[in-house]
C-alpha cells in the first residue's frame, strides 16, 4: 500500500488585487488545508500605513513575514499542509518563508497592470487602494528557476488556476 503525501505548504503570492485570497481559499478546499490570508499578520500600523496610500517598506515587512514563516512551519510539523497568501514580492521575503518552511510551493499569480487595475478599482471593503499598485509591481522579483514554483497568468479563470496549480505540484 502506498502512503499519500501529506498536503503541501502553499504561498499564493503576487501583486495587491491579483485574485491570491480567491485562489487560495479554493485551493485550500481542494487540498482540504488549512488557509490564513496575510493580512491577518499585519499589525495595526501596517494597515494604517497602506490605508493612507503609503508603501510598506522592508522594516515595515519583517516582522509579519516571520509570522507567517513561523504559520507555515507549524502547519509543515503538523503535516496539516497549509494554504497562505502573502505578496512575497521579493526573493529575500520568498527566502523568509522559505526558512519556516524550506519545501514550500510557490503560486504567482501573475497579470498585466491594466487588467489588476481595473479588478482593484472595483472591489470592495479593502484597504490597499489602487494608488499602491505600481509600487508593489516596482518591486516585484518574480520567481526565479530555483525556486519552488509556478508563475500562473490570472487571465484564466479562478477554477482553472486551482487546476493547474494543482498539476503543477502534483497534487
Amino acid at each position: 500500500m502506498v502512503e499519500a503525501s501529506p498536503p503541501p505548504v502553499v504561498v499564493v503570492m503576487g501583486v495587491a488585487g491579483v485574485g491570491k485570497t480567491t485562489v487560495a481559499r479554493l485551493l485550500a478546499q481542494r487540498l482540504g488545508a488549512p488557509y490564513a490570508e496575510a493580512d491577518d499578520f499585519h499589525p495595526e500600523a501596517n494597515i494604517a500605513k497602506m490605508s493612507a496610500g503609503i508603501p510598506l517598506d522592508d522594516d515595515d515587512r519583517w516582522p509579519c513575514l516571520r509570522q507567517i514563516a513561523e504559520w507555515m512551519s507549524e502547519r509543515g510539523r503538523e503535516g496539516a499542509g497549509g494554504v497562505i497568501t502573502c505578496s512575497a514580492l521579493k526573493r529575500r521575503y520568498r527566502d523568509v518563508l522559505r526558512a519556516g518552511y524550506p519545501d514550500a510551493f510557490f503560486v504567482h499569480l501573475s497579470g498585466d497592470r491594466v487588467l489588476i487595475g481595473d479588478r482593484m478599482s472595483h472591489r470592495a471593503g479593502h484597504f490597499m487602494p489602487t494608488s499602491l499598485l505600481d509600487s508593489q509591481y516596482d518591486i516585484l522579483e518574480p520567481l526565479q528557476p530555483d525556486e519552488r514554483g509556478a508563475v500562473l497568468d490570472v487571465s484564466a479563470g479562478p477554477d482553472e488556476l486551482v487546476a493547474e496549480a494543482l498539476r503543477q505540484f502534483g497534487a
